[in-house]
């Protein structure tokens, strides 16, 4: 079955470098974790603000509350991977990630990440802003 995104999926390209292999020159696993980090933080910037922006000007952050992943094909040096992201779930404090790694039209890994707005000061639960939660939203 051919992957369909749903329209406001994103995703960005990733090549692999040799850091990002183990010993047996495949992507080593808790690599597709910082894969899956850049696409949400790039996909922030898509959506108008950038994590320490928000840290500074609104007090706010986004910390991994949890992540589940299934590991299906290896990633291998210099292959140019899509990393992309689907908005599953927004509540007022969290952000529920669909999320994959795809070589051409194979899928490597999928996960789901959930993230969690926090004060900063207080590393507190704290709500979502208004005006990021309408970005979001549209987003979804």
């Amino acid at each position: 079955m051919k992957y369909v995104p749903k329209p406001n999926a994103f995703s960005i390209p990733v090549r692999v470098y040799y850091e990002d292999t183990d010993a047996g020159g495949v992507v080593y696993y808790a690599n597709y974790l910082k894969f899956f980090e850049r696409c949400r933080s790039e996909w922030m910037r898509f959506a108008g603000h950038d994590q320490s922006q928000l840290a500074s000007d609104a007090g706010i952050g986004f910390v991994a509350r949890k992540v589940s992943c299934e590991y299906l094909k290896p990633a291998r040096l210099d292959d140019q991977l899509t990393v992309g992201l689907e908005v599953e779930k927004l509540t007022r404090v969290r952000v529920i990630f669909r999320q994959h790694v795809r070589c051409a039209d194979q899928e490597l890994v999928t996960g789901t990440v959930e993230i969690a707005c926090v004060n900063m000061a207080t590393m507190k639960p704290a709500p979502i802003p208004e005006f990021l939660h309408c970005k979001l939203e549209a987003l979804k």
